[in-house]
């Protein structure tokens, strides 16, 4: 018989429905049994393109003999990160503290009834290996440890609990505002960690950093810095040439497990690929080179192809599994490939992807990654560059249908606000920079479906799987709405986004904001209490919640004219000042907030008939200016900022503002990007 977590909304916990664990979803019942019964709680946290966290199901949750063992001594609680990342977050840190080593997935917390952990660990075998202990060999110590040593784990409780209370950030009543210098310490620790070879941040396992990357883009163009945009260009080139891309079906994976790009972890993920999208294209404004855009495109593409659900939302992830094996659906023998291919095509291919070395998967298969440039291929095939290029790309769309009709990894269909938001924000700025209607069409899909689905009665949900909405969003979820529809305004005007963006900004402020320290918690004033309210600073896999509220409320402030939101964002650069100076490499996103709010960023309003607006946005599109707003306010009757306030005639006119100054009206795109390259 399936187990409680049937008819929960996440994919990941479905997926142990029919596990002979009786599992329980996150929530009161569990914590009532545990207290009744004075039995510990076993929280195990995964998500659904985890290939560890289906390695432990396979090993234990499935293995009726392991499940009693569970059964008879813990109450056993399933929890997927991706819907209560706020749950996450706490154990995450409590691991970290517990063990004074870094945590993962699957997560592995043993608690007391009132939800304190006293152990914990990540992925424990079913038989003792890797130098850790069996599974069922740990459940029973721990369960001993429960039941004869109760004084202690008190005792470490109220030491734990006051050590996750200090991690939150606390006012410095005598920091300000951090000053410009953190701009440049930021700059010079990301590039310190770059690796100079490879590109990236640090060795392995690699991930690809796009916010650091994004920092240091805009400081390569704020200040000619010729060293900060050839580690951008470095990683952009090597990431895109590697391994952690799909060469056939488009998409990046989670990261790279060494660190040449070459083999990744192969689940890919929406909140990734939103940002790296975007980076693509504002590097391929800047250096022009193809191979981003061909990134942009083959992304955009796989995201509409396989991410986007039919009703607008995108879904959240593919599995790194598929037939219970990692890669598989990745991976090639080169006999498989000369089958499919001429002799021609096949030499070309070859030496493009490297088919003539030693496999570099497994010791059999060929995952692809480039080889070799393409002078080189040409050179050694006979050919010209451009011959080799067209051989490939057909060869590669040759691959592609063959590869669709393998058994394909799973896929995580539920809708998750936040990772919508990185994708929508991703895909209508690549679309604005590359004009491409389709990639704004697929971006305003999503985001209207965020808004009839998730924004519920004034109210953010935080995920939706078969028509079903719950959980209070989170802050990620407001602040990178926000940030998305100030990015969707911009590539194409509508009065009702404008509207919404307001409401989001509204209750970011009532919600979220820390009146009295200042920044943003990570859940809600009226959030379901836990043992701990995290308020996040440091940036992770995804940009910190406060980091992206700072910057998305400067960035509408301004829009909007309102001082309030530009105050609050202040309000959480102030709160993190000390720990940004002492940890600066972590705080991309908060320095990106504090750089708009010590410069306010040039707005661009147009205004006329709609009709002439995508000439304008076109010309404005193609220079890299990412302190810049467009808005192509057209003849649209809005409420923007007093000074925005623009007449309407019957040609196109655009006004450059400055927090509270404008300059005359410009009559030509080139006039306005004059007067933002002098600004």
């Amino acid at each position: 018989m399936p187990n409680r977590l049937a008819q929960e909304t996440s994919p990941y916990l479905r997926q142990h429905a029919d596990n002979p664990v009786d599992w329980y979803p996150w929530g009161d019942e569990a914590f009532a049994a545990a207290r009744a019964e004075d039995r510990p709680i076993l929280l195990s946290v995964g998500y659904s393109a985890c290939h560890w966290c289906h390695v432990m199901a396979h090993e234990s949750f499935e293995d009726a003999g392991v499940a009693a063992v569970m059964n008879r001594l813990f109450v056993n609680v399933k929890v997927d990160r991706e819907e209560r990342p706020d749950v996450d977050q706490i154990y995450q840190t409590a691991h970290q503290l517990l063990g004074n080593r870094s945590g993962g997935w699957p997560l592995t917390m043993f608690l007391t009834p009132d939800g304190k952990p006293f152990f914990g660990g990540t992925y424990f075998p079913k038989d003792p290996r890797y130098n850790l202990p069996g599974f069922v060999q740990l459940l029973e110590r721990v369960s001993q440890a429960w039941h004869t040593q109760r004084e202690d784990i008190d005792r470490q409780n109220d030491e734990l609990i006051e050590m996750l209370g200090r991690t939150v950030q606390s006012r410095d009543a005598d920091a300000g505002l951090p000053g410009p210098e953190i701009l440049t310490a930021v700059r010079d620790e990301l590039l310190r960690l770059s690796d100079p070879v490879q590109g990236g941040l640090g060795g392995a396992p690699k991930f690809p950093h796009p916010f650091e990357f994004e920092f240091l883009l805009r400081r390569s163009a704020a200040t000619d810095d010729g060293v900060a945009r050839r580690a951008v260009m470095l990683t952009l080139t090597k990431m895109a040439e590697g391994g952690i891309r799909d060469h056939l079906g488009g998409g990046f994976c989670r990261y790279s497990v060494d660190g040449q790009w070459s083999i990744p972890h192969f689940e890919k993920m929406l909140y990734d690929n939103g940002p790296l999208l975007r980076l693509y294209a504002d590097a391929w404004l800047v250096s022009g080179d193809p191979l981003y855009r061909q990134v942009c495109e083959e992304t955009a593409a796989w995201v509409m192809r396989e991410m986007q659900a039919p009703e607008g939302g995108y879904r959240a992830s593919l599995d790194a599994d598929s037939e219970g094996e990692e890669g598989r659906y990745y991976v090639w023998t080169s006999d498989e490939i000369a089958a499919l291919l001429d002799p021609e095509s096949f030499r070309v291919v070859a030496l493009r992807f490297g088919l003539d070395r030693p496999p570099n998967f497994e010791g059999s298969h060929w995952h692809l990654r480039v080889a070799r440039s393409w002078d080189h291929v040409a050179s050694e095939a006979g050919l010209t560059p451009d011959e080799c290029i067209a051989l490939v790309d057909a060869a590669r769309a040759r691959l592609f249908v063959v590869r669709e009709t393998r058994i394909r990894p799973g896929r995580d269909d539920k809708i998750l606000a936040s990772w919508n938001a990185l994708m929508i924000e991703g895909m209508a700025h690549a679309g604005r920079v590359f004009g491409r209607d389709d990639w704004i069409d697929s971006a305003n899909r999503a985001a209207q479906f965020v808004r009839t689905t998730l924004w519920l009665d004034g109210r953010l949900l935080a995920t939706c799987k078969d028509g079903r909405a719950h959980l209070n969003a989170y802050l990620d979820d407001h602040a990178f709405l926000l940030a998305a529809l100030v990015e969707l305004l911009q590539a194409r005007f509508d009065p009702v986004d404008l509207s919404w963006a307001r409401a989001i900004a509204d209750a970011l402020l009532e919600r979220f904001e820390d009146p009295d320290d200042g920044g943003f918690w990570f859940t809600s004033h009226d959030h379901e209490r836990l043992i701990l309210r995290t308020k996040p600073g440091h940036d992770n896999a995804t940009p910190s919640g406060n980091g992206s509220a700072a910057r998305a409320l400067v960035r509408f402030g301004h829009l909007v004219g309102e001082s309030r939101f530009l105050n609050a964002a202040e309000g959480a650069l102030r709160l993190f000042a000390p720990t940004m100076v002492a940890q600066a490499s972590g705080f991309a996103s908060l320095a990106m907030a504090l750089e708009e709010l010590r410069v306010p960023p040039a707005v661009v309003v147009l205004r006329g008939p709609d009709d002439g607006l995508p000439v304008w946005q076109r010309a404005l599109a193609a220079e890299y200016r990412p302190a810049a707003i467009v808005v192509p306010v057209g003849q649209a009757d809005v409420r923007l900022a007093e000074v925005l306030d623009k007449p309407v005639s019957d040609v196109v006119n655009a006004w450059v503002c400055r927090g509270v100054a404008c300059m005359p009206a410009m009559t030509s795109p080139a006039e306005v990007l004059a007067a933002l390259g002098s600004a």
